[in-house]
């Protein structure tokens, strides 16, 4: 009986211990909970129905990652699915984003999933080298475009004129 209970107990550690969130697993997912959680006042923390209509506002203004993470979780109007109480009650108990998340990621593993890309560092890098795909993605996390590009160096010398308002060099 006892040997039966400390397998038990062996098995319920390993079992937990594989469910809680690694370093950099469910990154967009805990950045998000928490900049959401921080525009949130006591008021709206308090009722979890406001925290889900204060969650589809914040939603409507996200891009990339974080706007692909509110449409897993239903927080936009094309959502196919919703598990928006799995956020707002927890947030509303103050949990913490990434207990919050480890239980966002037992009901749908694909938020978890969403990774963000490696930042170019513009000061150091060589744009000549880089692909286009990837001088594309510079403009679009910058919202701008670059009218009438063709060629890579089109791209180049657009970056190149937008860099000193984006790409602040630290001291």
């Amino acid at each position: 009986m006892r040997s039966l209970l400390l397998v038990m107990a062996f098995a319920f550690v390993l079992i937990h211990s594989s469910i809680a969130l690694k370093e950099d697993e469910c990154e967009v997912c805990v950045k998000t909970v928490k900049r959401f959680a921080d525009t949130l006042n006591d008021d709206i923390k308090k009722d979890h129905k406001k925290i889900e209509a204060e969650f589809k506002s914040f939603c409507k203004k996200q891009k990339n990652k974080e706007h692909r993470f509110c449409y897993y979780l239903g927080g936009l109007e094309e959502s196919a699915t919703g598990i928006l109480n799995e956020l707002s009650k927890p947030l509303s108990w103050s949990m913490p984003a990434d207990k919050i998340c480890e239980k966002l990621k037992k009901k749908d593993a694909q938020i978890c999933d969403l990774r963000y890309e490696k930042q170019i560092d513009l000061n150091n890098v060589d744009l000549k080298k880089l692909k286009v795909r990837d001088l594309k993605k510079i403009l679009n996390d910058w919202d701008e475009s670059c009218e009438g590009c063709i060629e890579k160096t089109d791209f180049i010398k657009r970056i190149e004129e937008l860099k000193p308002k984006y790409a602040h060099n630290e001291l």
